[in-house]
């Protein structure tokens, strides 16, 4: 029987609102974007109310299985993302709260589960076809507090960027970002629970 829920050991982090002076880049973190409750809130429902599924991705001369599960909400009509139009309550909430902050409509969301430590991406930039010029993708992270790097394409002397991205916090990669930045959420070995990461996009329907 457990003792406690695994969101009474989340952390919220603590870092408030910093943008980043990086070259072609336009990065906007927040901490505590949702609070404590509201975070615990939402990594229940999507927890549990979410249909998760395992995906096949291509790796040098042969396909994988995804080291994570993911499920795709919007308006699109590309059979290969599986997405849902019918978007739940929630994601809609979440939706609405994170086009307030950018003032940036988003049609579709990907949802990623990092079931625990042996779960990650490695290093790439989103090839999602976008409806606007540059690509904006904004973040959400609910759960266990998991590393998030970025490193620039060419520019190597640039030191790659760490940022732990914890329970409720925000993250915008707008601009140029995409183009010219790769990022990765690292597997670990550490014994960690499970984190739900939410990717708001624009996405071409066609």
């Amino acid at each position: 029987m457990m003792l406690f829920d695994d969101t009474e050991i989340f952390s919220s982090g603590r870092g408030g609102k910093r943008i980043f002076d990086v070259p072609d880049a336009d990065l906007l973190l927040i901490d505590n974007f949702f609070s404590k409750e509201e975070s615990d809130y939402y990594y229940n429902v999507l927890y549990h109310g979410t249909h998760w599924r395992e995906y096949e991705m291509p790796m040098y001369d042969k396909v994988v299985t995804a080291p994570r599960m993911i499920s795709w909400y919007g308006q699109t009509n590309r059979p290969e993302r599986k997405s849902d139009p019918n978007w739940p309550t929630e994601l809609l909430q979440i939706r609405e709260r994170v086009a307030k902050e950018t003032q940036i409509h988003f049609n579709a969301v990907l949802l990623n589960l990092y079931r625990d430590g042996g779960d990650g991406v490695g290093w790439h930039s989103d090839k999602t076809s976008s409806s606007n010029k540059n690509m904006n993708i904004a973040s959400v992270t609910f759960g266990e507090t998991r590393l998030f790097r970025l490193r620039h394409k060419t520019l190597k002397h640039i030191p790659p960027i760490e940022i732990p991205l914890h329970h409720g916090t925000f993250l915008l990669m707008a601009g140029s970002t995409n183009t010219y930045w790769e990022h990765q959420v690292p597997k670990t070995a550490r014994d960690v629970l499970p984190r739900i990461n939410l990717t708001f996009r624009q996405v071409k329907e066609a």
